[in-house]
């Protein structure tokens, strides 16, 4: 299949796929309409299923997918990602498309670095209360 008959498509329209009976994934920035292999995916339907209508990279680069699953990709080639449609995809609150959803991932995300951030201020702080502590101890016992 060759790439140049392929449309650009945006992250909104890959997540409309997102059901047993019309199963599109995004795999480094191309979509696959992998409908017609669910029933013979090794890992089971539910891994499919679980990111229909979302950018599953990671997760097929994770699970170690080799050249000859890499090869069956083409089989199921629908088009290029638009990159320019990411940041809609995920911003976008005018979309009816799981507004609620994406919200969720946003904040989820921007918790998880809140969190990292005082994980490593707690990291940075901890020993210089120490330090402060044992100086102003050492002065007070000499």
């Amino acid at each position: 299949m060759g790439v140049d008959n392929k449309v650009l498509k945006t992250y909104d329209e890959v997540s409309l796929h997102n059901n047993p009976k019309d199963c599109w994934v995004i795999i480094n920035a191309k979509a696959y309409n992998v409908t017609n292999f669910l029933n013979d995916h090794p890992g089971g339907e539910e891994v499919l299923l679980a990111a229909a209508g979302k950018d599953a990279s990671e997760e097929f680069e994770e699970a170690g997918h080799g050249s000859a699953a890499r090869l069956m990709l083409d089989e199921f080639y629908v088009g290029e990602i638009d990159p320019s449609t990411k940041i809609n995809a995920t911003l976008d609150t005018t979309s009816s498309t799981n507004f609620l959803e994406k919200h969720n991932k946003i904040d989820y995300y921007q918790g998880k670095s809140s969190r990292q951030n005082n994980v490593k201020l707690l990291q940075f702080l901890v020993p210089i209360v120490i330090l402060l502590l044992g100086s102003t101890l050492f002065k007070f016992l000499h």
